[in-house]
């Protein structure tokens, strides 16, 4: 049975996150940031889709992606 690929390369996230916070990471920490984006996403589109449907749109536009991104980014904020 062959082993499953990895999906990215943990070692290069750390190393690319302790370099930018200079700082000592975890060990999971990129699991934990791959957490934190699905979290900022769903937030994002869930909001989205409330704007969206408040203007009569059929779906989710770019322009109700953007109305709500600078909200959802400073509620994201670490």
């Amino acid at each position: 049975m062959a082993a499953t690929p990895k999906m990215y390369p943990r070692s290069t996230i750390k190393r690319i996150v302790k370099a930018h916070s200079k700082k000592k990471v975890s060990k999971n920490v990129d699991v934990l940031i791959f957490l934190d984006y699905a979290l900022f996403m769903q937030h994002l589109m869930r909001e989205a889709s409330i704007i969206s449907k408040q203007a009569g749109d059929r779906g989710v536009t770019a322009q109700s992606v953007k109305r709500v991104t600078e909200d959802a980014l400073r509620k994201f904020k670490g």
